[in-house]
């Protein structure tokens, strides 16, 4: 197992993102030499100061809480799980958003896209799914891709896979991690004979199309996060919403 010095760390993510010395420097207001002598390990950095330079690279907390134990500091970011008492007004926040938007569905998933929590208007979806994938976690990629799941119910699967793909190849841009890769390698690497997306001129987001009890329904969908969060739980955790992308797909959710 390599050990990484917290200069060297900082190095990686500033690489990352595309980012000079100087570009760094700029942004978290310290000289380019200070940067430099950070990253070659001739200055130990305050926790202050990595804090400052990870936020100018936006890195996730999870990963400053290991630039902070690599530069001798205890982290300082929080891991709780979503029903820890301290997370229950933000956990009935969430609620409160799914409910709110039945009767459409919405789920909420953490950073490996493992289902987390839904609201009432998913249950007649997951009905059609293998109990297999439904043992926890259940995984929302694989629950999209997988024939057991979704995927036979699906009209445009490549357009569906070509999204989780860009999703999640931008993801592992931002912040490597290797379950996730695993995931990524297993069901989402490019074939060759991947169809390019079906996506019309009418389109203006790339719907997912699903056959159910007889009707197509068009869904596109959006994506919410929290704000400045300080858990690293919290940091990590997504509300996808899925809409009608047409009238006769609505009044299927309304009837």
């Amino acid at each position: 197992m390599i050990v990484y010095t917290v200069g060297e760390l900082l190095r990686q993510w500033r690489r990352r993102r595309g980012l000079s010395q100087l570009d760094l420097a700029i942004a978290a207001d310290v000289s380019a030499r200070h940067v430099s002598l950070v990253e070659t390990g001739k200055s130990k950095p305050s926790a202050d100061m990595i804090l400052r330079l990870a936020d100018q690279l936006h890195v996730p907390l999870r990963d400053r809480n290991r630039l902070l134990l690599a530069g001798g500091f205890a982290p300082r970011y929080a891991e709780r799980p979503l029903d820890h008492n301290a997370l229950s007004a933000v956990r009935d926040a969430i609620r409160r958003v799914l409910r709110a938007h039945e009767p459409y569905p919405a789920l909420v998933f953490d950073r490996r896209w493992n289902i987390v929590m839904t609201n009432r208007a998913v249950d007649p979806f997951l009905a059609q799914v293998a109990p297999e994938l439904l043992r926890p976690p259940v995984n929302l990629v694989r629950l999209g891709l997988d024939p057991r799941g979704f995927a036979r119910l699906v009209v445009n699967l490549a357009d569906v896979r070509a999204v989780f793909r860009t999703r999640i190849a931008r993801q592992l841009a931002t912040a490597p991690d290797p379950e996730l890769t695993a995931l990524y390698e297993e069901l989402l690497a490019p074939e060759p004979d991947d169809a390019a997306s079906q996506a019309t001129d009418t389109d203006v987001v790339i719907p997912m199309i699903l056959r159910i009890d007889g009707r197509e329904l068009r869904l596109f969908s959006t994506i919410t996060t929290f704000g400045t969060p300080m858990d690293i739980t919290l940091d990590e955790v997504a509300i996808e919403s899925y809409y009608p992308a047409d009238a006769e797909s609505a009044a299927y959710f309304t009837e």
